[in-house]
């Protein structure tokens, strides 16, 4: 079978309609008071209410039933190896799982799991264009991932740099995930992708792989990339003094895992908030990794976060939507706004449990559920495989004259 094209959009006209809950992802403005969204070939046309969004041309529209609908979830930490498969693991299908999870983008942290990964500038530079080049063309479950990302070596030039943005690499691996563990080589190689418009990350917390280092707040204050990335540890966290250095002495994004240290990953989001930077946090899963992988990872961190933290829900939501593509350079994706892709969820409150609301219901500790997946206006799944069946279900009719 041949891989899917990267530029799959959904054709023509669609709407949905009657939502109940939007949630725009951007963090200054995490609800919109709207319930219909327009789509045109794959991108949102229009937000705004049944009377004043024109719905003429529309050939499909989706009744929400009163459902919430927000951007699709983007996963800032996984490690991407060949296709849907991960060494780590073993496992087959774990990027298609993550769609059923919610998961319409994700972006690696480095293919540090690629068997053999090799360690020489010229190998180095070589599997960071090929997997940007495959995950460019394959779309495992119509999700779009973003690898490519060279765990840098000692060696490293500033032309190695140029050589791989002019081939379409934008991003670069943890700092510390190889040889480079250490605050002046790290800061000169970030300056150097800077440059190129790369974004970055640095380890942070104790060793994870073979070969891998503690990477201590020194560092990561020092080095100054985009991301802190894992601050609350992959898995194994830093003390609670170093994690406030961090947040108190950088403007560093601050990305919280699912596959780390929960209690550090609260104390740094209140910390956060005390501060006023909550447009600061990502979220991530950073897996495939020793305790597997999660295609729920992202919308249980969502889930625990609002559970355990006085955060809203729908401001939890921003940390994997629109405050990832704001740090990551992504102006085409992670908020409902007009211009931007088609990449939506449409969830409620999972059936049978405690709650009345799906506000109420996730600040319980439920995960909701995800009764449509849309990317690029393309409907990728109806009632997930993963999450728990949704309290209501949305209902998609084909008009037989366009309205």
């Amino acid at each position: 079978m041949a891989a899917p094209s990267a530029e799959i959009r959904q054709q023509g006209r669609i709407a949905i309609r009657n939502i109940g809950l939007l949630l725009s992802g951007d963090i200054a403005r995490p609800v919109l008071d709207a319930d219909t969204i327009l789509i045109e070939d794959g991108l949102i046309k229009a937000v705004g209410t049944a009377d004043t969004v024109d719905l003429g041309g529309v050939h499909t529209v989706t009744d929400a039933c009163g459902m919430v609908v927000a951007p699709g979830l983007i996963d800032n930490h996984v490690h991407t190896t060949a296709g849907d498969w991960t060494p780590r693991q073993n496992q087959l299908g774990w990027i298609e799982a993550s769609m059923h999870g919610g998961v319409t983008t994700m972006i690696s942290a480095g293919e540090a799991h690629y068997p053999g990964r090799p360690r020489d500038r010229v190998g180095i530079k070589a599997l960071a264009i090929a997997a940007q080049r495959s995950y460019a063309n394959f779309r495992p479950g119509g999700v779009k991932v973003i690898a490519g990302a060279p765990v840098l070596e000692p060696g490293f030039t500033e032309e190695d740099f140029r050589e791989l943005a002019a081939a379409g690499v934008s991003i670069i691996g943890e700092i510390g995930l190889g040889g480079i563990n250490d605050g002046p080589r790290g800061r000169q190689m970030i300056a150097w992708a800077r440059a190129q418009g790369m974004t970055s990350m640095t380890h942070t917390g104790g060793p994870s792989i073979p070969g891998s280092s503690r990477i201590g707040a020194d560092t990561v204050i020092a080095v100054d990339a985009d991301i802190a990335a894992h601050i609350n540890g992959g898995p194994t966290a830093l003390p609670f003094a170093e994690l406030d250095r961090i947040v108190d002495e950088s403007d560093q994004a601050l990305e919280i895992v699912h596959n780390g240290n929960l209690r550090a990953g609260l104390h740094v989001l209140e910390r956060a908030a005390r501060r006023g930077a909550l447009d600061r946090i990502l979220l991530g899963t950073d897996g495939p990794a020793g305790s597997g992988a999660q295609p729920l990872g992202i919308l249980r961190m969502i889930t625990m976060l609002a559970s355990l933290s006085d955060i809203p829900v729908e401001t939890i939501v921003c940390f994997a939507t629109g405050n990832v593509a704001r740090v990551r350079k992504l102006s085409d994706r992670g908020l409902i706004e007009p211009g931007r892709a088609a990449d939506l969820i449409v969830m409620d409150r999972a059936a049978g449990g405690a709650g009345t609301t799906f506000r109420d219901s996730v600040a319980l500790g439920n995960i909701p559920g995800i009764s449509m997946v849309l990317i690029d206006g393309v409907t990728r799944t109806t009632r997930s495989r993963n999450t728990p069946p949704a309290e209501r279900t949305p209902s998609t009719a084909m008009l037989a004259q366009t309205v």
